[in-house]
C-alpha cells in the first residue's frame, strides 16, 4: 500500500515540486496539498495521511502551531517539518509540538523519499546538520550544569547526592550526622549556586537532564 502525504507549503512552486516528486514515485501518493495551515487544518484531519510536510514560515498561523493543533486530530499521522530554517530553537520546539522528523528543503529528493517511509515505519529521520545541532544542545546543556555543580562545596555536593537519590531531609541530617537546620542550609546554599527554586530542579541540574520533571512535596 502507498503512503499517503499531505504537503503544507506557501511557495507554489515548492509544493508543485514536492507534489511532483511524490506522484511520480512508486509507493507514495499525496492526498492533498495546503498554502496555510488555516486550510490544512480544516482539511487534513479528513484526510487522515500517513505523513505530513510542514512548512514552518507559512502565512497566518506558522507551522509549528499548526502541528500543535493537528497531531491532538491525528495522533497516527506523523509529521516531517521541511524548511529552511536551521537554529535549535525552531527545531526544539517543532519536536515539542509534536514533530517527528526535522529536514532541511535542500534535502535530495531520494533522502526525503527515504525520510518519509522511515518516519512512517517509525523512525525520526533528520538531516545530517540538525541532528548535530540537536547533540551540540544536549553536550552544551551537560557541560554547563557540570561546571555550575562543580562551585558546591563537598558537603552541598553530598547533600544534593542524597536529594538525588529521593532522600528526604530528615532522612539527610541522619545520614551525614548533621542537625536538620544545617541540611536546610546547605540546600539554601545549593539553589542560590545552581540558581533554581525548588528540589526538583536542583536534581534535574545535577543530573544534567536540562528540563525538570514534575515538582515533589517530599521534603
Amino acid at each position: 500500500m502507498s503512503i499517503a502525504v499531505s504537503i503544507v507549503e506557501d511557495d507554489p512552486g515548492v509544493r508543485s515540486s514536492l507534489v511532483k516528486l511524490i506522484n511520480s514515485s512508486p509507493g507514495y501518493r499525496c492526498v492533498s496539498q495546503h498554502s496555510s495551515a488555516e486550510n490544512a487544518l480544516d482539511e487534513i484531519p479528513k484526510l487522515k495521511p500517513d505523513v505530513t510536510l510542514m512548512d514552518i514560515n507559512l502565512p497566518g498561523i506558522n507551522g509549528v502551531e499548526c502541528v500543535r493543533k493537528l497531531k491532538p486530530l491525528l495522533p497516527r499521522t506523523q509529521v516531517i517539518m521541511l524548511t529552511v530554517y536551521q537554529n535549535t530553537d525552531h527545531i526544539f520546539k517543532a519536536l515539542a509540538a509534536g514533530a517527528t522528523g526535522y529536514l532541511l528543503k535542500q534535502t535530495p529528493p531520494a533522502e526525503l523519499l527515504a525520510a518519509i517511509r522511515d518516519v512512517n515505519a517509525g523512525g525520526s529521520p533528520m538531516s545530517g546538520h540538525i541532528a548535530r545541532k540537536i547533540v551540540q544542545s544536549f553536550q552544551e546543556s551537560a557541560a554547563e550544569a557540570a561546571e555550575t555543580t562543580e562551585a558546591l562545596s563537598p558537603r552541598e555536593a553530598e547533600v544534593l547526592g542524597l536529594l538525588a537519590k529521593g532522600f528526604l531531609y530528615k532522612e539527610i541530617a541522619d545520614q551525614m550526622k548533621i542537625s536538620y537546620a544545617t541540611v536546610h542550609t546547605h540546600i539554601r546554599h545549593v539553589y542560590e549556586k545552581l540558581h533554581v527554586r525548588s528540589r526538583t530542579e536542583a536534581v534535574a541540574k545535577h543530573l544534567g537532564q536540562g528540563r525538570p520533571r514534575h515538582e515533589s512535596t517530599a521534603s
